[in-house]
């Protein structure tokens, strides 16, 4: 049974080894393949196949649908049976896949390769996260973990702008020759790794094991964080439209660059003081940055709701992710990840079709508002419940 305490790798206790680093890089440019289509998908479909916003949202929803399915039974595999092959098997799939955006015929086709994309991206973003654990000392676990996201956050600030910039006027398909390039590129770069040692725990299948039942807790948080950051990253650049703001680029920049920033900070305070009071904080300034891109219907209020929205979270993605992985032993943790993974993708694809709908029948102001309405919940049920719940567990692991 492995232990990530950094044993057998270049520096017991340093977090840049250059195996991390690695698939960092590898990582990235996986987010940067994801995040080329995302701002890009919404138009395309709009323009190219009349599609409404609730056939939209729909279509987005399937990717995460797919990723939801099979996540549960990708942190069984790389608990039992290993992590490597299915970590490299995945991120082939995921990179030939884009060549499918370029015969789009319908919907019902666009359905369909949105799950299957949507499977490789589950399988691939749960291995990844186990192995990168897997690398990073316990001690510095939280800002290890806050650092290797920041590789999709990058993802996240550049991605939409290259790709709306590549679009132009509508040239759809170099954006998705570009995403299946940088797809193998990260595939290269990840053939180059030099994988932890880990043995794998023989389990008997089973339903039950499929799940981590100790995280539930705070992914219960994160589902309802995640449908107000699914309905925002879908719908944002048709809101910019109706604002008059024709490019939402400049909006996932300000947003990546909080969310970068904030997980820097976020994870060390972690480390030294728990989750408590950095939860609190940003489930705080997620409420404030949902009231201002409500009440402010113009380019400043978008525009500033951006940074605070990413600032907060910037602070709650990682931060879950860490509580999610230290009330877990090594040998679940695939699964635990597995689980955080799978809640994750439920409140997007939640918030995909759920802010669709909204926004049909109240509008983009009136339905931010009841996002900021989810996020007051999601922080009534963390003072109330999840915070008490974990620090039993993590008295009781040591």
């Amino acid at each position: 049974m492995y232990h990530s305490t950094g044993k057998g790798m270049e520096n017991e206790n340093s977090i840049w080894t250059g195996s991390f680093i690695r698939i960092t890089v590898a990582n990235l440019l996986m987010a940067l393949a994801f995040y080329f289509l995302l701002p890009v998908l919404p138009l395309f479909l709009s323009e190219k196949l009349s599609a409404s916003e609730g056939d939209i949202g729909i279509v987005l929803a399937f990717y995460t649908i797919a990723a939801l399915i099979i996540r549960p039974f990708t942190g069984f595999a790389l608990d039992s049976i290993g992590r490597k092959s299915i970590y490299l098997l995945a991120f082939l799939l995921f990179s030939l896949l884009f060549a499918g955006y370029l015969s789009v015929l319908s919907i019902l086709y666009m359905i369909f390769l949105r799950f299957l994309h949507g499977l490789t991206w589950g399988v691939l973003t749960t291995s990844g996260s186990t192995i990168a654990v897997d690398m990073i000392p316990v001690k510095r676990r939280g800002e290890g973990i806050g650092y290797f996201g920041l590789s999709m956050t990058i993802g996240m600030a550049i991605g939409p702008m290259i790709a709306l910039f590549i679009n132009g006027d509508g040239s759809y398909y170099f954006v998705f020759i570009a995403a299946l390039a940088l797809g193998i590129m990260g595939l290269l770069l990840a053939l180059s790794l030099k994988f932890p040692p880990y043995n794998p725990v023989k389990k008997r299948f089973s339903a039950s094991g499929l799940f981590e039942q100790k995280a539930l807790p705070v992914l219960l948080n994160m589902l309802l964080v995640m449908f107000t950051y699914g309905g925002l990253i879908s719908f944002v650049s048709l809101y910019g439209r109706e604002l008059g703001i024709g490019n939402s680029g400049p909006f996932f920049l300000i947003l990546s660059t909080g969310i970068g920033v904030s997980r820097i900070f976020s994870g060390r305070a972690f480390d030294k003081s728990g989750p408590r009071t950095i939860v609190t904080i940003g489930l705080l300034l997620l409420t404030i940055g949902f009231t201002v891109i409500s009440l402010l219907n113009n380019a400043v209020g978008f525009y500033l709701s951006a940074l605070v929205l990413g600032t907060g979270f910037g602070i709650i993605m990682p931060t879950f992710q860490t509580i999610a992985n230290n009330v877990v032993h090594a040998e679940r943790r695939g699964v635990a990840n597995s689980t955080f993974f799978s809640f994750f993708d439920i409140g997007i694809g939640l918030g995909m079709i759920g802010v669709g709908l909204l926004i049909q029948h109240f509008g983009y102001a009136n339905t931010f508002m009841v996002c900021a309405g989810f996020i007051v919940a999601a922080l009534l049920l963390f003072i109330a419940f999840t915070a008490k719940h974990y620090q039993n567990i993590a008295q009781r692991l040591g």
